[in-house]
């Protein structure tokens, strides 16, 4: 399992009501909660986002509510994992319960910039930073995370277990 892509790269304690602002909360589309990702931070987020793109913040990155609609508006929008020096943990259960992909590396968190193209290989827990040609060591997921977010999150894992 791997991500490879084009960074769009936020500061620290970037909360989950700037990710998908309140306003928009009353739908459970993805693609609407998408449409609106990161737009009270960054108006031009939706139109650069492209498939398999990473995002990467500082620290205590998800902080705020509890709710899901953040790591789902993230995913939904295309980002493919989402690298930061740390994580709220409620976000961090929430990201890995819909099968978004995110790796805490305070050295990449710091060493990539927005624009740069990055590698993951969430096996090994290695993040590469092509435009720099620098590697990171992020802690690799345990085999039952990675059967999770290959899956799509925990019920698309939970439902392939009944069937």
């Amino acid at each position: 399992m791997n991500a490879h892509g084009t960074v769009h790269k936020y500061g620290d304690h970037v909360d989950t009501d700037v990710i998908i602002p309140a306003r928009y909360l009353n739908t459970q589309s993805h693609q609407e909660l998408a449409a609106h990702c990161m737009e009270d931070i960054d108006k031009t987020f939706i139109t650069k986002v492209k498939d398999g793109d990473i995002m990467a913040a500082g620290v205590n990155f998800g902080c705020g509510s509890s709710r899901e609609h953040a790591p789902i508006a993230i995913k939904a929008s295309g980002i493919s994992c989402v690298i930061a020096a740390s994580f709220a943990r409620i976000f961090y259960r929430n990201a890995i319960n819909i099968g978004l992909p995110i790796l805490e590396c305070p050295a990449a968190s710091k060493g990539i910039d927005d624009g740069d193209e990055v590698a993951v290989d969430f096996d090994t827990g290695i993040i590469t930073n092509v435009t720099k040609n620098e590697t990171y060591q992020a802690e690799p997921f345990p085999p039952f995370i990675k059967d999770m977010i290959a899956k799509g999150g925990l019920m698309a894992s939970l439902k392939a277990k009944e069937g």
